[in-house]
């Protein structure tokens, strides 16, 4: 009985059950006894069992009305329950919640945000899993986390709902007791000279740095590679290379920031979540406080 029909026809019975009249039950559920008459006809024909026996103006329930009776109730009560569970989704925010992101966002930008949900929904259990973007970005696309907090790259935007919270600029940055440093008035070929340390190929941090030495008709040579930041800043503060590092790190005691007309290049920070899933209430209250964060930063 998964109808919308069927369900009234068995609020039509119980109503009808618990008056022992037609009239009365009309009058509690707010319609004509005709209706409710239609409704209890219905039901009887798709039981093929006769429910009440009409004495005169009262009814009584038949055997088999009396079978039905306590089930009907009970359906109707869960029903009312399921209806009251639904409607208080919003209001009570539990459960688990996994989302991915990288080390450095996790590090540099989300402490604020997370401190600000667990205090305002105590009752969610985060679980918080450390990735590149690019992998983060591709289990939400299959389905297998809800939410990730990632560098947005143009596949990102263009498979997923990204929504950008933090603007990141990467900066030209060298050790200071570097060559490159000793210079007044860098240029690119002068960057060029020097081996770079950069995140891995296929990344979209590295993707842009590529393409902005490509357009300036420049060659990139890069020592060494890996997806930490923090990895990154270190290799430069041992003269290891130059890197392009967000401005937490960049603006470190010990560094020095080149001014490169060519490499002026900043990358979006946000979160994505799939287009066509419907969001858990908890990963729903994750993203509103992303987006608490992105007004108090833009208002």
């Amino acid at each position: 009985m998964d109808t919308p029909m069927e369900i009234n026809a068995l609020k039509a019975f119980v109503a009808v059950a618990e008056s022992q009249s037609f009239s009365l039950a009309a009058e509690r559920l707010f319609i004509t006894q005709p209706a409710v008459s239609k409704r209890i006809r219905g039901l009887e024909e798709e039981l093929g069992q006769p429910l009440f026996d009409r004495v005169g103006r009262r009814v009584r329930l038949t055997e088999a009305g009396e079978l039905l009776l306590p089930r009907a109730r009970q359906l109707l009560r869960e029903l009312d329950e399921i209806r009251a569970s639904i409607a208080n989704l919003d209001a009570a925010v539990s459960g688990h919640l996994p989302m991915a992101t990288s080390h450095h966002i996790g590090l540099h930008r989300l402490p604020p945000v997370l401190g600000r949900f667990v205090r305002t929904f105590p009752a969610v259990e985060l679980d918080i899993r450390f990735m590149d973007s690019e992998s983060a970005c591709r289990r939400v696309a299959d389905w297998r986390l809800d939410l990730a907090v990632v560098t947005l790259s143009d596949w990102a935007r263009e498979q997923l709902v990204a929504i950008e919270i933090w603007p990141d600029p990467l900066l030209v940055t060298v050790e200071r007791n570097h060559p490159l440093a000793q210079l007044e008035s860098p240029a690119l070929e002068d960057l060029l000279a020097h081996p770079a340390v950069l995140p891995d190929r296929g990344t979209w941090t590295r993707d842009l740095v590529e393409q902005a030495i490509a357009r300036a008709g420049g060659r990139l040579r890069v020592a060494m590679s890996t997806n930490y930041l923090e990895t990154l800043a270190m290799l430069v503060s041992v003269g290891f290379g130059w890197s392009l590092l967000p401005e937490a790190l960049a603006r470190r005691d010990g560094f020095v920031v080149l001014e490169i007309e060519a490499l002026r290049l900043s990358r979006s920070l946000g979160v994505v979540h799939h287009p066509e899933r419907s969001l858990p209430r908890a990963a729903r209250a994750m993203l509103e406080t992303l987006q608490q964060e992105q007004t108090k930063r833009t208002g």
